[in-house]
């Protein structure tokens, strides 16, 4: 189910995002556009009517800082455009892993791991919030519990079994 957000997530092809990711990417794009946009153009201004501009470290590196900003919000706001925000807790098939299902997987071991299926624009594999394009995700996709999947990894093929799903 898409769902639209701040004019973002409209695309109905677009890599899917959770409400909370979309969420985060314009929380990090309003923070760019109104704080530190604005403090790197007054260091600027003020570096530049203080003279000779080459040998000025201030308005060296903020202009430098400034073209950084500049093209992280121009990603941004092409990211959001494309994305399509999926509310995981809206999926009608809960007994399957789909995107915003939380996984818990075991390997042949009996070691767990808990995953949360994100977008790749909000994984944080620290935090277990693996990518859906992820190849693990991939494996994942559409598993119930109590079922195998093989993973090729760096280091080789692995099997889990999917132990539990939830959805937030």
């Amino acid at each position: 189910m898409a769902v639209s957000c701040h004019g973002a997530g409209v695309n109905p092809g677009g890599p899917p995002i959770t409400p909370t990711g979309l969420a985060a990417l314009r929380a990090r794009y309003d923070h760019l556009l109104g704080v530190e946009r604005p403090a790197i153009v007054e260091v600027v201004s003020w570096a530049a009517g203080n003279g000779d501009r080459s040998e000025n470290g201030d308005y060296l590196y903020g202009r430098k800082r400034m073209r950084e900003i500049d093209r992280e919000l121009a990603h941004l706001a092409r990211r959001m455009k494309v994305l399509r925000v999926v509310d995981p807790s809206a999926q009608a098939d809960k007994g399957r892993a789909w995107f915003g299902a939380t996984v818990t997987i075991a390997d042949e071991d009996d070691n767990r791991r808990r995953l949360t299926l994100v977008g790749d624009d909000e994984q944080d594999a620290g935090a277990g919030r693996i990518g859906w394009s992820a190849p693990l995700a991939r494996a994942l996709r559409g598993a119930a519990v109590g079922d195998l999947r093989r993973v090729r990894l760096p280091g080789g093929e692995k099997e889990w079994e999917v132990v539990e799903i939830s959805y937030s």
